[in-house]
């Protein structure tokens, strides 16, 4: 089977339920949106939070998706920066727990966290800090590692650092490497819009978007941006929730559905997605096929709270997956 890498923020995951949407008001989060914190106002959140119900996990979006490969038996890894610290003993130790071949550096700086708001209709607002994360520069760009590899799932969030993203890019493609990218967030696609179709344009072949994103690149609703954005990639992928998602290769399309699920916390789904999408891909299934493989991990993901999928419901998803 082919072997696919991940890069991305890696990020220890702090998922925190809101009984209501008041408190995004309050601290100046748009609801869904990701919004980038500095160190002092994530200890003033830490601090706010206190008395919340929270969990942690590994996260970071290119990081959930190489994990929910890695848990149906593919050969991953991931190159990211942690703190040496707990939060960065820890986002290591899960990668290892998970089969997954971390390609991690140390720095001095504090791991990078991301607080996940949930709210009651399992929404999530994000108030990331990058710390250690941020550090992520091309030096750690080691084609030695690239070239053991078929295909890279790059998180959109690094298009807001232009030399490495695009570094990233030139250097998978040198190596042979398809790219593949996740939009990750319509704020991000907003604020770097022209620069990331050109990215898009000139090197990455198959792109995952949100309804929300695939407008802000677009500016079209779901079907009319699935055609614009397939037209600059080999794959375009837009997923619209309750309603499944969309998929374009040339002159077909594939509409999907979603499996019936009960929603507890939509962190994680659209990662999960596109894991399940990667892993139909890497075993040369058909589109439709993939897009069944990656609504059958996004509708178990939204039943926990967290990104995670645990260990016992796997075995089920795989029957599953034998299934489609």
């Amino acid at each position: 089977m082919k072997k696919i890498l991940g890069i991305g923020n890696a990020l220890v995951d702090i998922m925190t339920r809101l009984e209501d949407d008041l408190f995004l008001e309050t601290i100046g989060l748009p609801k869904g949106s990701m919004q980038l914190v500095d160190n002092t106002l994530v200890e003033k959140l830490h601090t706010q939070i206190e008395s919340l119900q929270k969990s942690i996990s590994a996260g970071g979006s290119a990081a959930n998706t190489i994990n929910g490969l890695a848990n149906l038996g593919v050969e991953t890894g991931f190159i990211g920066v942690v703190g040496n610290d707990n939060m960065g003993d820890y986002f290591a130790n899960d990668m290892i727990k998970n089969g997954i071949t971390p390609h991690l550096s140390k720095s001095k700086n504090k791991s990078g966290t991301a607080i996940a708001f949930v709210s009651p209709d399992s929404e999530r607002t994000f108030a990331t800090f990058l710390g250690a994360a941020l550090e992520l520069t091309e030096m750690h760009l080691d084609e030695n590692i690239l070239k053991n590899y078929d295909i890279i799932h790059i998180e959109g969030y690094l298009v807001q650092n232009y030399d490495l993203i695009k570094s990233i890019m030139v250097k998978a493609k040198a190596c042979g490497l398809k790219i593949s990218l996740d939009l990750a967030s319509y704020n991000v696609v907003e604020a770097n819009l022209e620069f990331l179709k050109t990215l898009v344009e000139e090197y990455v072949d198959i792109v995952f978007a949100n309804e929300e994103e695939a407008k802000a690149f677009t500016g079209k609703d779901p079907h009319e941006a699935l055609c614009i954005i397939s037209d600059c990639c080999e794959i375009s992928i837009v997923k619209i929730g309750q309603k499944g998602s969309l998929i374009k290769r040339k002159e077909h399309t594939h509409i999907i559905g979603v499996i019936p699920a009960k929603s507890i916390d939509t962190t994680g789904a659209g990662d999960m997605y596109a894991a399940g999408f990667l892993y139909g891909y890497l075993n040369n299934m058909p589109l439709e096929k993939c897009g069944k493989i990656g609504a059958i991990l996004a509708g178990n993901v939204i039943e926990v709270v967290g990104s995670k999928i645990e260990n016992a419901t796997w075995n089920n998803i795989k029957e599953l997956i034998k299934n489609v």
